[in-house]
């Protein structure tokens, strides 16, 4: 097989920039006082979880789950911790800062997916590197989706934002 050693890590790379990125945030949320700086964190962190989540049970574990075939249980048990984290992302998105548990639930969100990328970055990857996995092939394909689900959050956010001003135009 070729492999360009480049590759394989820039895909776990990407993934472990995913995981950097919203730990720093569960520690920004740990440091914030005000309850918008509270929502504003919450709300990219929610974002990002999602769309890397969404890339990780497209893409990534049905590629590693066909190359680790006697890993079947590391698997399932990743495939069950994202469930906790989309039970959890769904409460919090009908939550707000000033709601009684939204800090330990947002909390407890961040203690959940420590554990998940400890156990991914200390068992899964390690395993995955060395598999017969299309790395060329999944790193376009996970950059491809990632571009997706980033441009449809982005419209979204557009058009939540023009949608109070289209009232207003079509008012007599």
């Amino acid at each position: 097989m070729s492999l360009s050693a480049k590759t394989v890590p820039s895909v776990l790379t990407m993934l472990q920039e995913d995981h950097r990125k919203v730990e720093a945030l569960f520690e920004e949320f740990k440091a914030a006082k005000h309850a918008r700086t509270k929502q504003r964190i919450v709300e990219t962190a929610l974002q990002e979880l999602g769309v890397h989540a969404k890339i990780e049970e497209s893409l990534v574990y049905p590629a590693i789950r066909e190359a680790l075939e006697d890993e079947e249980d590391l698997m399932d048990e990743a495939l069950e911790e994202h469930h906790i984290v989309h039970v959890l992302i769904r409460e919090l998105k009908r939550m707000k800062p000033s709601d009684e548990r939204f800090d330990a639930k947002f909390t407890v969100l961040g203690e959940s997916v420590k554990h998940h990328v400890e156990e991914e970055e200390s068992e899964m990857f390690p395993k995955a590197e060395d598999a017969a996995i299309d790395w060329v092939g999944l790193e376009v394909k996970m950059s491809r989706r990632k571009e997706q689900l980033l441009s449809k959050l982005l419209l979204k956010k557009v058009w939540e934002d023009i949608q109070p001003m289209a009232g207003l135009l079509t008012r007599d």
